[in-house]
């Protein structure tokens, strides 16, 4: 008995971990991209390549949320062809 009230705690331990790892790979995402175009431009002399750096960031950021939505999305889709909740679909298309 022990072992099923100790589940949900964990579930919520990892889900939060996923969530914080988001928010983690969005900030390193950008820095890097910073980083990168603070090199160019030391590199270079051309300032406008640090800008280039902050978008390579910011697109990286954004891909890194893409992939986590599709992710997310999948995972849904899997509860929703789960037979354990086929009923609350039936009911909630039946409004």
């Amino acid at each position: 008995m022990q072992k099923e009230s100790d589940d949900p705690k964990i579930k919520k331990v990892v889900d939060a971990a996923d969530g914080l790892s988001l928010g983690i790979s969005i900030v390193v995402a950008v820095l890097i991209g910073v980083g990168i175009g603070l090199g160019l431009r030391h590199l270079t002399g051309i300032n406008s390549l640090l800008w280039v750096g902050v978008f390579w960031g910011i697109a990286g950021a954004i891909t890194n949320v893409y992939r986590a939505y599709r992710k997310q999305q999948k995972v849904f889709d899997d509860l929703a062809n789960d037979p354990r909740y086929a009923h609350h679909f039936r009911d909630q298309n039946a409004k």
